[in-house]
């Protein structure tokens, strides 16, 4: 219970629908992003270059697993890595019986890499109109028992135009309506933390404030899109309220959340998980997990039937979070985006 009043504490917009949907019943898990939910594509396709690993770890970006891998192994689902970025065929054939991993690190909300740009990798956008492509080509629908994951955006503000939020937003939807529109039944979608507090804000030219009222539009417009989509009987969407349960670090047991691991050696020790942030973008892995059990308690809050409890739950977690939160010693926040690596060559 206390994992579970958690995650719907800091989840204000985890809507209930008629149809539940039980963690332990996927079959298969979709995910798709940017560095946030790479398990490794990035690195792959950068000749285990890009994020150097070590002090990254295994290729994500990060200083351990990813809220993707914490996921994975509770719901028992390991989704394969991309293995052809044009998506013609998604090897090995037939599609991996247990999902697959899109998220590239630097993808923007669109078709592009924000951090390698014009070298042919996936974008969130082309990620998914990528897998529908696939899917039509061989007159199949997407799996209505699979999880679909959604989170991107972040690498618009910060490396492609800090002021636009409508293109990201547009985006976004279009991914999630095409999602949708090919037979996908349970979605997660995240929003953005405020970007403005982010450890790399403020370097190589970025305006905080700029990227704070950015990435408050955009989650702004995202919850519109999700509450459109939220009226669909047939659709279980949960909306995970990062900005929030980022906010909220501190009581996670984390000492420092303002600062880079990276850039504070001196005093960072990554097994004490006492840094909310790996780097200038990124969470550390025990924000990671903090992340995972959130979406996990959020898709079993969904599965409870009674619309009285649902509320109750609801309700414990607004008035209770903050006590169960200050207990929780070993947890670490979250960390976003996609560092730029300018000077390594990714070999397609």
């Amino acid at each position: 219970m206390k994992k579970q009043a958690v995650a719907v504490g800091f989840v204000l917009f985890s809507f209930m629908l008629p149809t539940k949907a039980s963690a332990a019943s996927f079959d298969q898990l979709y995910v798709f992003g940017d560095s946030l939910s790479d398990t490794g594509n990035i690195y792959n396709a950068s000749g285990q270059t890009y994020p150097p690993s070590p002090p990254y770890f295994e290729g994500r970006f990060s200083n351990g697993p990813n809220w993707v891998d914490y996921l994975g192994n509770q719901l028992g689902l390991h989704p394969t890595l991309v293995t052809d970025i044009n998506f013609t065929t998604i090897p090995p054939t037939p599609i991996p019986t247990q999902g697959i991993n899109f998220a590239f690190g630097g993808a923007t909300s669109g078709l592009d890499n924000a951090v390698f740009p014009n070298q042919n990798l996936p974008g969130v956008l082309k990620q998914v109109s990528g897998f529908a492509g696939i899917l039509q080509a061989n007159n199949q629908t997407a799996d209505p028992n699979a999880l679909y994951t959604l989170w991107a955006g972040a690498n618009d503000f910060l490396f492609v135009n800090p002021g636009d939020s409508a293109t990201p937003i547009s985006n976004i939807s279009q991914a999630l309506n095409t999602l949708v529109g090919i037979g996908a039944k349970n979605i997660v979608v995240f929003n953005l933390p405020d970007l403005g507090q982010l450890p790399g804000a403020n370097k190589d030219g970025r305006n905080p404030i700029t990227l704070s009222n950015s990435a408050s539009a955009f989650n702004l417009g995202l919850a519109q899109t999700v509450s459109g989509l939220s009226q669909n009987p047939n659709l279980n969407i949960t909306y995970i309220d990062t900005n929030s349960l980022f906010s909220q670090a501190s009581t996670f047991g984390f000492t420092n959340v303002t600062e880079s691991c990276l850039d504070r050696l001196d005093i960072c020790n990554p097994a004490n998980n006492n840094f909310l942030f790996w780097d200038d973008f990124h969470p550390t892995t025990a924000g990671h997990k903090v992340i995972a059990e959130t979406v996990l308690a959020a898709i079993e809050a969904k599965s409870v039937p009674e619309p009285s409890i649902n509320l109750g739950i609801l309700a414990l977690g607004a008035f209770g979070a903050v006590g169960v939160l200050k207990r929780q010693q070993k947890n670490s926040a979250v960390r976003v985006i996609d560092v730029q690596f300018s000077h390594i060559t990714v070999k397609n």
